[in-house]
């Protein structure tokens, strides 16, 4: 049922015999759909539920009114990118003295509560951002002192040197704890008058008549699992504003919806993923070097198997290290999994020495875009832009994507404040349409740095692999810089890469010792994750019947293996026979591994209430 005289729905798959569709028009009214059993429309783009049909689905008494906002900028998102934008929008404002509303909306319960990543920070756009930053305070602590790149054998390692000028020098970089970082930059945005909500979750897109961007709903929280409403039922609120910037971070739900709207991958490749995850661990201080930065690939992966590890030491006033480990999500073996595979490589003799005697303290994972130059989409529609890791500008040789995320946040601010500032702003929409972002990207240091190593991710697509890519990189980049007058393609979907389960050879993975590894579930015990228990499913199957007939039958249930919180187990039927995919939605650290390699591309995952999810503490 998409773009009814009702509105454009979306409905999630609750298993009932009688369902009643609740949407709401333009002006907030309260439709209800009778729907034939078995019968359920098409996900859409805006937001509602499936409800349980109940005597009274929704008492009297319960407000059904969405409370609607306007604002001149909103921003979804409190990353690196979503604040960065705000700021640079609100230091455009104060030096012109003009009046701006920006408003942001974040998931997390508070900023940085849902950041991950490395974080080795290069700090250029930083620079630009805040050329005061040291003054400032940010908890820029640890800078780089020290490079050391492995090749790792099952036993042994092999040091490679770090050259200048290639990708992984890390020669005036910073190891930061990334959720600090944001939390400060947080703090900047606030006090030049960005209004900040976190705990709020964008559910939604919302649109004009004539097809632009209208701003962004926010989820309707209070509904049982079973799609009744609860005591504390509160319907979402809706921001609007001339123009809505997306900043979700990688695989962003909403950014899924813009590409099918505006057709924004028409002209570049899809994109290709990565699944990254990290330990925070406290070490012996005798083995503490504050400043150095350690990455290796090889081992434990094979060599067509596209990942390597990081193992940064902080300067925190405490002996911190980060340590994480990175698999390319176009791995062909269903049998294997990043978590156990992470797990593994902690136990190399060079890296073992480092963590023995040690504590792990934090647990987390996340998905990160590695299609690079090729796979960027168009970023301007009208009434919004793609703006950080939503649409990909990570440069995956460096493994590095704030730097660029804070860039294109203020290239787009820089294109959006004269617009929304004039005094009678030009627009064929009714939301502004600012192509010039777009442009503004291409002219930019951004754009550059991403098309000059555009190669080296798919150049691992060979014979060799790991060892092919690395040539190709000592070669073609370190002499070149990225001039080959060729580009190379990726290879396709990660979805369609596993092969048949029987095509492969199962991996047996050592047992956790509960000193340097450990079981899945104590570590997403780590992560802090919580969700409300009493609430519809935010992992969403478009087909019951395929999980077992496809994910089980042909590839033995991957699902159980790349999802690195424990969330799809397979489970035997009550009746005994045969089995079914059990979701263990209250464990999902929002990582969206699963959206992205399903070979089904069945798991449609959506926003779960504002505040759930994982809690992380400077990861």
């Amino acid at each position: 049922m998409e773009n009814s005289a009702s509105g454009t729905c979306t409905s999630t798959a609750l298993h009932v015999e009688t369902e009643l569709l609740v949407c709401s028009d333009a002006s907030h009214n309260i439709t209800l759909h009778n729907l034939p059993q078995g019968q359920r429309p098409t996900m859409g783009s805006a937001g509602c539920w499936l409800y349980r049909q109940l005597p009274t689905p929704f008492q009297p008494g319960v407000e059904m009114e969405r409370f609607a906002d306007e604002a001149d900028v909103v921003i979804v998102g409190g990353g690196p990118a979503g604040l960065s934008a705000a700021i640079r929008l609100k230091q455009l404002a104060k030096e012109q003295e003009k009046e701006l509303r920006v408003c942001l909306v974040e998931k997390a319960s508070q900023i940085g509560a849902h950041t991950l990543s490395g974080a080795c920070l290069e700090p250029s756009a930083l620079n630009e951002l805040f050329p005061d930053w040291k003054e400032r305070g940010a908890p820029l602590n640890t800078p780089v002192t020290e490079d050391l790149f492995s090749i790792l054998t099952e036993k042994h390692r092999i040091p490679v040197p770090m050259l200048p000028g290639l990708p992984m020098n890390n020669h005036g970089n910073y190891i930061v704890r990334l959720g600090h970082f944001v939390h400060w930059l947080g703090e900047q945005a606030e006090e030049l008058g960005v209004e900040i909500y976190p705990g709020y979750a964008a559910a939604e897109v919302l649109f004009h008549e004539d097809g632009s961007v209208k701003g962004i709903a926010t989820n309707d929280v209070g509904i049982a699992k079973d799609g009744s409403p609860k005591d504390v039922f509160e319907r979402g609120m809706e921001l609007h504003a001339k123009v809505t910037l997306f900043g979700e971070g990688c695989h962003g739900h909403l950014a899924k919806q813009l590409y099918r709207q505006f057709n924004l991958r028409e002209n570049c490749e899809p994109q290709t993923y990565a699944i990254g995850l990290k330990e925070l661990w406290v070490i012996d201080e005798k083995k503490w070097r504050p400043g150095r930065v350690e990455h290796s690939v090889g081992w434990p992966l094979n060599r067509n198997t596209y990942g390597g590890s990081f193992l940064y030491h902080l300067n925190e006033g405490e002996p911190l290290v980060a340590l994480g480990f990175v698999v390319g999500l176009d791995y062909t073996n269903p049998y294997l999994s990043p978590f156990r595979e992470f797990q593994r490589w902690k136990h190399h003799p060079f890296v073992a020495k480092t963590l023995e005697g040690g504590t792990r303290i934090a647990y987390g994972a996340r998905a990160l875009n590695e299609g690079g130059y090729q796979c960027l989409p168009k970023v301007t529609f009208p009434g919004g832009m793609l703006i950080g890791c939503s649409p990909g500008f990570m440069n995956v040789p460096k493994i590095k994507g704030t730097h660029t995320a804070m860039k294109s946040g203020m290239l787009a601010a820089e294109a959006i404040f004269p617009k929304v500032t004039a005094e009678d702003p030009a627009s064929e929409t009714a939301g502004l349409h600012i192509p010039e972002y777009e442009d503004n990207l291409k002219k930019s240091w951004i754009w550059k740095e991403l098309y000059a190593v555009r190669n080296i991710r798919p150049s691992f697509h060979n014979y060799f692999g790991l060892y092919g890519g690395m040539v190709y990189t000592g070669v073609f980049y370190w002499i070149l810089r990225g001039k080959e007058p060729w580009t190379l393609k990726h290879a396709g979907l990660d979805s369609a890469q596993l092969k048949p389960a029987k095509e492969c050879t199962p991996i047996e993975y050592p047992k956790p010792d509960g000193k340097l590894s450990f079981d899945l579930l104590s570590s997403v015990a780590l992560s802090g994750t919580n969700h409300e228990g009493d609430q519809p499913p935010h992992l969403t199957l478009k087909d019951d019947s395929i999980p077992v007939a496809n994910n089980l039958a042909i590839y033995d249930g991957p699902e159980q293996r790349f999802c690195p919180a424990g969330v799809y187990e397979y489970v035997p039927l009550e009746t005994g026979e045969g089995m079914r995919l059990q979701i263990n939605a209250q464990n999902c650290v929002h990582c969206k591994t699963c959206d992205i390699k399903d070979p089904s591309q069945n798991i449609n995952w959506v926003v779960p209430e504002g505040s759930g999810g994982p809690a992380y503490n400077g990861l």
